[in-house]
This record gives C-alpha cells, structure tokens and sequence, in this order.
C-alpha cells in the first residue's frame, strides 16, 4: 500500500459500510500514536510547547482539512492538541480518516 500521507481523501457521499476489524488494524499500523475508539473514530494527543505553538498547529491541521475535504474535531488549550478523525456520513472510519491522520502528523 502506498505511504498513506502522499494519498488524498475521497469524500465519502455515505451509503458505504464502516471498517472494520482487520483492515482498521492493518491502517492502524501505519499510524503512530493513534489510537481507534469503538471502531468508530481515531484519537491522538499531541504535546505542543504552548497556547501559541498549539494554535499554530490548530490552523495548519484545519488548512489541510478544507485542502482535503475532511474535517476532524479539534480541541486543544496551552501546550496540548487533541484531534478526532471519523467519516460523520457513516459513523464509523474510512481509509480517508487514515489518510487525514497521517498527514496531519506531517505537519
């Protein structure tokens, strides 16, 4: 499989089954420091230096986002980042959600 980070996301329109199992676990394996919640959504923390660096990240992860057409949840304060990856149209993940993920850790 191709290095995930170089793929694009193809917006999902919905009518398409989650993944899961096996296939989460081998995109997983392509990703550190992700976790999968429920095999419904991606999580990971990232530690930033403080409230301006943790900003700054906070706006180039949502420039990627309206660049690939996906949109993660974001939350984040001083130092700390936390972001949430799933495909809302079918409650549940999409290779798409681990393309997202491994591009933002390129950031």
């Amino acid at each position: 499989m191709a290095d995930l980070a170089t793929r694009e996301c193809i917006p999902c329109r919905g009518g398409v089954p989650p993944l899961q199992g096996e296939k989460i676990t081998e995109l997983l394996a392509e990703l550190e420091g992700w976790e999968v919640v429920e095999e419904h959504h991606l999580k990971k923390n990232y530690k930033l230096v403080n409230f301006r660096e943790a900003q700054e990240f906070v706006n180039r992860v949502g420039e990627l986002a309206e660049a690939q057409g996906h949109h993660p949840d974001i939350c984040f304060g001083w130092g700390h980042c936390e972001i949430t990856i799933c495909t809302h149209k079918i409650e549940g993940l999409t290779e798409s959600d681990f393309i997202l993920a491994a591009k933002i850790d390129r950031l």
